[in-house]
């Protein structure tokens, strides 16, 4: 009777253990909340994983309830339906909402924006002071922001945040009285005033009421007109003025520094579609655009900023930082470099190193995890490309995951004259082996028939030859881009050979060779 009690008791256990599902110890479930979208389109996925089966998708914007989170993928349910996201391509709604009509204004000169929250991350493009980025989320010292149409990450503290709701703060801290006629006091001592907040409405007339003629930034400083009650007249430019609240700025006899330029000079634009502003500041409006090469005369200087003469004789502002001097720029011309044939001089490549972080690409049958064998690949190539005189751009430089999309803006950010996107292959028919170079647009056709030629010259695995390959970061590319798969990871013997080093430094040096033969036929045409 007493083992039948025993039997009995061990039985109960066994049921009721069985009655719970083991849990993985990094699958934890979170308390019911929910997550916006934030990445353009996100797949919904039946694991968490990339390498689960797409089952759906969601749009930026869209909210989901969290289920539960596992490693850095999260369970959710949207309209009865549930699946897995990534968690990096959604932020909480709470923040979402505090995030949402924010600015982030930089606060330095050559802020990097990079493709992930992470020091060592590529650099997209940089903010100058002054610029204006909308704010997506934030995620502890990094602020994730959309900046001339390219996402990126920047460092907290070099900005500034101007909120949406900025100006009824300001009607509170300005004033709570009705708006009175104050008599206009010429001024004879104080002659500048430097803002001393973020951002600072610029009014048509000394009144809370008034039309807003433009925002101007934290440290600019102004010329000074004249004095009304609590206002202060400022000179925007030549022939334009507005009125600011005295209490937001900093009043002192010193002129605002402005240098008068000699009639004969004059700055050539280096970029299209250069913005020429009505005012010295990011924030002013656009009086007319220049295109790279035209040259405008300038007629004074104020700090960051030229004061410049426009074919229909009105003026406007251009920023130094894109511009040239008429003679700096004839220095640079006369001093472009001759590329020789087997050099890379004045040549832009950029690597893409596939997968990376979340992201761990196909794995191989002994495990070989394919993010790694890209990574060390880009590196013996980039050495290369260094030592041949071209300047080497990595969307990666360690373990870190960056998204399709913000690889392509890279290349586009750089001016990419190649972009190399660096896999290796895996599929189901483990016997199937070789190295492939794939292309989508017919002006990076070339470049992929100069790499898969060479590649076959060092390389002893089967040929599979130059290829069409619908991928996303050659289909939105607008520069010549390839991307080679140098082997399958899938082969049991082929991947053995893919492993070691001196695979990946044939491999290298075929990409490399490939590069040189294509840009030496780009001399001789």
């Amino acid at each position: 009777m007493k083992h039948k009690r025993i039997i009995a008791f061990i039985s109960f256990i066994l049921f009721i253990a069985a009655s719970f599902p083991l849990l993985d110890k990094n699958h934890v479930f979170a308390d019911t909340g929910t997550v916006e979208i934030t990445g353009t389109t996100v797949n919904v996925r039946s694991g968490p994983g990339l390498s689960y089966s797409v089952t759906g998708d969601l749009e930026k914007g869209q909210s989901a309830t969290v289920l539960s989170k596992q490693d850095d993928w999260l369970e959710v349910r949207v309209d009865g339906q549930e699946g897995w996201i990534a968690s990096w391509l959604t932020t909480e709604s709470g923040d979402a909402e505090k995030a949402s009509g924010q600015t982030a204004v930089s606060s330095v000169n050559g802020l990097n924006v990079r493709s992930q929250p992470d020091l060592s991350a590529a650099v997209l493009t940089k903010m100058n002071a002054g610029d204006r980025a909308e704010v997506i989320s934030s995620a502890g010292e990094w602020i994730e922001i959309n900046f001339r149409n390219s996402r990126g990450f920047v460092s907290k503290q070099y900005i500034s945040f101007a909120e949406a709701s900025e100006e009824a703060t300001l009607v509170e801290t300005e004033s709570k009285e009705e708006p009175q006629q104050e008599k206009k006091t010429a001024i004879s001592k104080v002659s500048s005033f430097e803002v001393a907040v973020n951002a600072l409405n610029v009014r048509s007339k000394p009144d809370l009421s008034s039309k807003i003629q433009e925002t101007v930034q934290k440290g600019q400083v102004f010329p000074v007109l004249s004095m009304a009650g609590n206002w202060v007249e400022i000179e925007l430019a030549k022939d334009k003025i507005g009125w600011v609240y005295a209490f937001h700025g900093q009043l002192s006899d010193q002129t605002v520094e402005t240098v008068k330029s000699d009639l004969n000079e004059s700055v050539v634009i280096l970029t299209d579609g250069t913005n020429l502003r009505t005012a010295a500041t990011t924030s002013s409006e656009v009086a007319s655009r220049a295109n790279a090469g035209d040259k405008l005369a300038v007629l004074a200087k104020q700090d960051d900023w030229y004061q410049v003469s426009l074919s229909d004789g009105q003026t406007a502002f251009v920023a130094e930082w894109v511009v040239s001097t008429e003679e700096a720029f004839a220095k640079e011309q006369s001093e472009t470099i001759v590329r020789k044939k087997g050099t890379l001089n004045g040549l832009t490549i950029v690597l893409d190193p596939g997968h990376g972080g979340n992201d761990g690409g196909t794995v191989g049958v002994r495990k070989t995890q394919e993010k790694e064998l890209t990574l060390k690949t880009a590196e013996i190539l980039s050495h290369h490309l260094n030592a041949a005189g071209a300047e080497v751009v990595m969307t990666r430089q360690s373990d870190t995951y960056v998204d399709l999309r913000t690889r392509v803006s890279g290349s586009h950010q750089a001016g990419a004259d190649a972009f190399i996107s660096i896999h290796y292959d895996a599929t189901d028919d483990s016997s199937v082996s070789g190295f492939t170079s794939y292309y989508q647009h017919d002006y990076q056709k070339e470049l992929a028939e100069y790499l898969n030629a060479e590649l076959g010259k060092k390389l002893t695995l089967h040929d599979r030859g130059v290829q069409h390959g619908n991928y996303l970061v050659l289909r939105e590319n607008k520069q010549p881009a390839v991307l080679v798969e140098l082997g399958f990871l899938s082969n049991f013997n082929e991947e053995r050979v893919l492993t070691s080093k001196q695979f990946r430094e044939q491999a290298a040096l075929g990409l490399y060779t490939g590069i040189i033969n294509y840009f030496d036929a780009k001399l001789e045409e």
